[in-house]
């Protein structure tokens, strides 16, 4: 996420949070319930800072657990970058259930490399989904949106290019709420 920080401090005000067990520099992860206490946690503080609208945008665990968070708290949209809908990358152990809650607007920014999301999964359940929802795919992206420098030269774009492509659809749908 801190590669993002730069680049979502030009569409409006960033505020960044880590989770108790990657302070603590632990491998696994909270139970789900304490890492939505967190991120509830870091909205309380950061709504005592400003009244602007909130867009909680969060890279794959961030991104899940802001969409749990939305389910108990008043936000404007939602971005996820390279949601984690698969658990461990097995098509068996979706993580669904949450973004079949969803009222809140949210974009999806996946990788057409990620095996984590596979699109056609993904398309599945943005059809049973109830919230407005949208998807900006980056073609040879990765989990981390990042696409392989031979895919670069062949399409003629740096990773530069495409993160502003990214911006560029994180913008729009800002615009759009």
């Amino acid at each position: 996420m801190q590669r993002w920080r730069t680049y979502l401090e030009m569409v409006g005000q960033v505020q960044m949070f880590n989770y108790a067990y990657m302070r603590e520099g632990r491998r696994r992860p909270d139970p789900l319930p304490r890492l939505i206490a967190t991120h509830r946690h870091a909205l309380a503080e950061a709504r005592k800072q400003t009244n602007a609208p909130v867009i909680l945008i969060g890279k794959s665990m961030g991104g899940r657990i802001g969409c749990h968070v939305s389910l108990e708290e008043q936000v404007n949209g939602l971005v996820c970058l390279g949601y984690p809908l698969c658990g461990g990358g097995d098509p068996a152990k979706l993580r669904d259930k949450v973004l079949r809650e969803l009222t809140t607007p949210i974009l999806f920014v996946q990788g057409t490399r990620d095996p984590l999301c596979p699109l056609d999964l993904l398309g599945t359940v943005r059809l049973e989904m109830k919230a407005p929802n949208f998807l900006h795919i980056v073609e040879g992206g990765d989990h981390s949106l990042l696409v392989s420098k031979r895919q670069q030269e062949a399409a003629g774009e740096t990773q530069g290019d495409i993160d502003a492509g990214i911006l560029g659809a994180i913008a729009s749908f800002i615009e759009r709420l």
